[in-house]
């Protein structure tokens, strides 16, 4: 068996512009925290990941970095959008903070997110 260098996809990019894209994006019950990116690449678990995040009422993008763990493929039954879930290092904890901060009494809710 050989193992053969993965191509990089580039970098990824989420715009979270409302409070209630970032309630479906954020990803709480994922150690560190986690966020789903909506994207039709394909992507294995476990594969490192950059990323560009722009988080509404944040003036510069901020640069994330994380490891896949979640994926939902193409054609995934009840229609979910297709993407993944990218789990945040424990350097992310401003950003986490940052997010739940956002979130404060939301991140208890039972509506649908893009990953559950």
């Amino acid at each position: 068996m050989s193992v053969v260098p993965r191509l990089s996809h580039g970098i990824l990019s989420l715009v979270i512009e409302s409070k209630d894209d970032l309630y479906k994006a954020y990803m709480p019950y994922i150690k560190h925290g986690g966020l789903f990116v909506p994207t039709q690449r394909s992507y294995h678990l476990g594969e490192e990941v950059f990323m560009l995040l722009e988080l509404m009422g944040e003036n510069d993008k901020i640069p994330v970095t994380g490891k896949v763990i979640w994926v939902t493929p193409k054609g995934a039954q009840g229609g979910r959008e297709p993407g993944i879930g990218i789990q945040l290092s424990a350097e992310d904890s401003t950003l986490v903070n940052t997010i739940e901060n956002h979130l404060a009494g939301a991140l208890n809710s039972e509506r649908r997110t893009n990953a559950l």
